[in-house]
């Protein structure tokens, strides 16, 4: 088989496909492609197989594998089970992740290695083991799912920030150093997503700090709280991010990045070429309630 193929005819590969967009990306495939090929890999044995069989009555062929993609060797074996399975890997999307909110100095350091694990050199691996297979086969699509995270920095998002950041700038050297061998390379920036990621923040903020009331940015941990509601009117469902993921992957000539968020090109532009950084600055600090550490930090040494 030569590429590029239809996508119906492909063999794609996605991690994160548990719940969430990768879950809703795997379903749309099967919904939209008789026939797709799809690897399946999540940590969750069993919610990744409730997803397998709903993309196999829908006309999908499926390989599900578990993986934990923060283990490096996890990742290679799970690329070798694709190509010993069916011999190829069309597309590859980099899906699994999550944020690690909370202030940088309190985020102890196993939290920040997972984030960089999962986030980064997770991806990164699979990558690296699947670009021969790519290169030998004639061409592939790598989509690295980052967010408007990977393009601004904000106030308790500075390792989610960081670990996307560096995601963008991979992709960025993969597309220009693998386009002589066919295999073209695509950001997914979503916005906020009707997903489980602010459970996911949640349980990642506890563990990281069990106690937020009795640190100095109390005030903070109390607007992160209702932060989920703040965004909810503008957050799209994990199927309509879905539907740009598979543009990315079936575009002629794809775009090295993809919006998928109300307003998110207007944000941009305000946020990194219109304002000035003080205003950016202000602007973040009162989203996520920095404004108010001060005063309550000294209400408390009084």
């Amino acid at each position: 088989m030569s590429y590029p193929c239809p996508l119906a005819e492909q063999v794609v590969l996605i991690t994160g496909a548990s719940t969430g967009i990768g879950a809703a990306l795997a379903r749309v495939l099967a919904a939209k492609f008789f026939g797709i090929r799809l690897v399946l890999a999540a940590r969750s044995a069993e919610k990744l197989e409730i997803v397998a069989t709903e993309c196999r009555k829908a006309g999908a062929e499926v390989l599900a594998v578990p993986t934990d993609i923060a283990q490096i060797e996890q990742g290679q074996a799970l690329a070798q089970t694709a190509i010993d399975k069916f011999g190829r890997v069309d597309a590859l999307v980099n899906n699994a992740g999550y944020g690690q909110m909370g202030p940088l100095e309190m985020v102890p350091a196993p939290a920040t290695r997972r984030q960089f694990e999962v986030n980064l050199l997770g991806p990164l691996a699979l990558t690296q083991a699947l670009i021969p297979v790519m290169r030998h086969q004639g061409g592939g699509r790598i989509i690295n799912i980052s967010s408007l995270g990977g393009r601004l920095a904000f106030p308790f998002g500075g390792l989610y920030s960081a670990s996307k950041f560096a995601l963008e700038g991979l992709s960025d050297a993969l597309r220009m150093e693998l386009e002589p061998f066919n295999i073209q390379v695509s950001v997914v920036e979503p916005g906020p997503v009707s997903t489980d990621f602010f459970g996911v923040v949640a349980t990642a903020v506890e563990e990281a700090v069990p106690d937020p009331q009795n640190t100095p940015y109390r005030a903070a941990f109390e607007k992160l709280k209702k932060l989920e509601q703040q965004t909810s009117s503008r957050a799209w469902s994990a199927e309509r991010v879905a539907d740009v993921i598979i543009q990315a992957l079936s575009d002629r000539r794809p775009r090295p990045r993809y919006l998928a968020a109300t307003g998110g090109g207007i944000l941009l532009f305000l946020m990194t070429k219109l304002l000035p950084t003080w205003a950016v600055d202000k602007f973040w600090q009162r989203f996520y309630g920095i404004d108010r550490v001060a005063k309550d930090w000294q209400s408390r040494q009084k």
